[in-house]
């Protein structure tokens, strides 16, 4: 008799249980609008139109940064530049690239130069949050910026507007991983 009558309060425990877990109303859950990566594909191919823009997205986003960003894709390093960061990035616009001798563009964008192209345009990245107000600072103070390419670029403050590594910064806008300054000459490191 105690066997059936604990038999008969297990299962009415167990039935209680089933019903309460089943009977609970379903939360809604928020639905976003991100997408993991393609299989061998890094973090520059995830869908994300939730979050804010990184400073790739950015510059995809603007006619003046073709030219840069066809070197991103060619170089590989995507990635790198829509790392969580912070990251500084300074931006060549379309007309700085015009500026290299003839043909250096279209040399550069051939798959056996990648690694070449990676490193110039990883002389235009520095690890670290330079906001123009950082950079003053940093002018006033004499200091060189390290560079994600292993080289230092001198910043300078000349009546009032800010170089580095000899060229002007014509803007600057932050993106959800550091700052974009714009700039009109490409950054090629001396070898």
């Amino acid at each position: 008799m105690k066997k059936i009558k604990l038999t008969i309060s297990l299962l009415a425990v167990s039935m209680l249980l089933f019903v309460s877990c089943n009977g609970e109303k379903k939360q809604d859950v928020k639905e976003t609008k991100t997408e993991a990566a393609p299989l061998g594909k890094g973090q520059s191919a995830v869908s994300d139109n939730v979050s804010e823009a990184n400073a790739l997205q950015v510059a995809k986003s603007l006619d003046d940064f073709k030219t840069l960003v066809v070197a991103i894709e060619a170089a590989g390093v995507e990635d790198a530049v829509v790392n969580a960061g912070p990251l500084t990035i300074f931006a060549p616009v379309n007309s700085a690239f015009d500026k290299l001798p003839e043909g250096t563009v279209e040399t550069l964008l051939k798959p056996e130069n990648k690694a070449k192209l990676a490193y110039i345009l990883t002389n235009h990245v520095a690890p670290a949050n330079y906001p123009i107000k950082q950079l003053k600072k940093e002018a006033k103070k004499g200091r060189k910026l390290y560079m994600a390419s292993g080289k230092y670029l001198v910043v300078e403050n000349k009546d009032g507007d800010i170089y580095v590594g000899g060229t002007k910064i014509l803007k600057t806008v932050k993106v959800s991983n550091g700052w974009i300054h714009v700039i009109g000459d490409v950054l090629v490191p001396a070898e």
